[in-house]
């Protein structure tokens, strides 16, 4: 399968985060693999939230924002049953939504410790 532009890829991670932060979405964190070598993506972008309720308002919103704007679905989604960890995978961007105690436990951020990190200030993009 090809690889999105450049562009492309940035735009879909720009409206994940607004998807994230319209549901209150915490420590919205924004990793560009773009220049890690073996990056299985562009981007990760991973926040955390509060309840089972609540992730399932953040990832409906991730959804709706991305379709809403790109006519795109995530090509694969797991989690959505357990809400401790779900993903959306749209490829050039694969969206984490974490409980607090799960993300703290998988630390993705220092999995991937080569990419950039940017954080992504309470709501403000």
């Amino acid at each position: 399968m090809a690889r999105k532009k450049k562009h492309d890829s940035e735009k879909l991670a720009d409206l994940v985060v607004k998807g994230m932060q319209e549901k209150k979405a915490s420590d919205i964190v924004l990793m560009d693999l773009r220049e890690v070598k073996n990056a299985v993506t562009d981007f990760f972008v991973i926040c955390s939230g509060n309840s089972d309720k609540q992730l399932s308002a953040i990832s409906d919103s991730v959804d709706e924002f991305v379709y809403k704007d790109l006519k795109e679905n995530p090509w694969h989604t797991e989690g959505k049953n357990n809400k401790e960890w779900m993903l959306l995978d749209y490829i050039s961007v694969v969206v984490h939504i974490f409980k607090k105690d799960r993300r703290d436990f998988y630390s993705l951020e220092k999995l991937w410790g080569d990419a950039e990190i940017i954080e992504i200030q309470e709501g403000k993009n």
